[in-house]
C-alpha cells in the first residue's frame, strides 16, 4: 500500500482536502482507505445499542456488519495508542492510504494552510512535508498549491508515489 499524509493545524483544510483526494483518486480507478487522528475522545457506538453494551460490558474488540458495511471497535482499555504503522497493518489491502493528521509520523505529506487561521508553517522544520496546498501564495523551497486546486495536488502525490 502506497501512503501519503494531508497534515496541518486546525481549521487549515485538512479534512476538505482529504475529501476531495478521495474522491479524485476513486474517478482515477484507484481503490483508496483513510486514516483519521482525532485528539479528542472518539465514539462512534451509542449508549443503549447492543454493540455499546458489548463494549461496556468488556469487550476488546466488536464488531458491526450489515449488508452495506462493517465496522471493527477495538477498545485500548489503558494500552497506548497504536501507531501509525500497527493502524496500516489493520487495513485491507488497497492503492493508497490517504493519512490525516499523524503530524510527528515519518511519511510523506502534504501541509495544508489558511492564512485566516494564524498558524506558522510545520513544513520549514519537517522534511516528510513535501509540498503546501494554501490559500495564499507562498514563498517556499517545495511546491506550494492552490488549496482548491485537488487535480494538481493528485498529480503531484501520483507522481511522488510513482517515483
Amino acid at each position: 500500500m502506497k501512503v501519503f499524509g494531508i497534515t496541518g493545524w486546525k481549521n487549515t483544510g485538512k479534512t476538505g482536502l482529504t475529501e476531495r483526494l478521495v474522491a479524485e483518486f476513486t474517478a482515477r480507478g484507484l481503490t483508496v482507505s483513510t486514516i483519521k487522528h482525532t485528539h479528542h475522545g472518539v465514539d462512534t457506538d451509542q449508549p443503549g445499542t447492543d454493540s455499546y453494551r458489548h463494549r461496556e460490558a468488556g469487550a476488546q474488540e466488536v464488531m458491526l456488519a450489515s449488508g452495506g458495511r462493517w465496522a471493527l471497535m477495538h477498545e485500548l482499555r489503558g494500552a497506548a495508542e497504536p501507531g501509525l504503522d500497527d493502524l496500516l497493518a489493520r487495513l485491507s489491502p488497497c492503492d493508497l492510504v490517504l493519512v490525516e493528521g499523524f503530524k510527528r509520523e515519518n511519511h510523506p505529506k502534504i501541509e495544508t494552510h489558511r492564512a485566516v487561521a494564524g498558524h506558522e508553517l510545520i513544513a520549514p522544520g519537517d522534511a516528510t512535508i513535501l509540498a503546501i496546498a494554501s490559500d495564499v501564495a507562498l514563498d517556499m523551497d517545495r511546491p506550494v498549491f492552490d488549496l482548491d486546486d485537488t487535480g494538481a495536488i493528485a498529480d503531484f502525490i501520483q507522481e511522488h508515489l510513482a517515483a
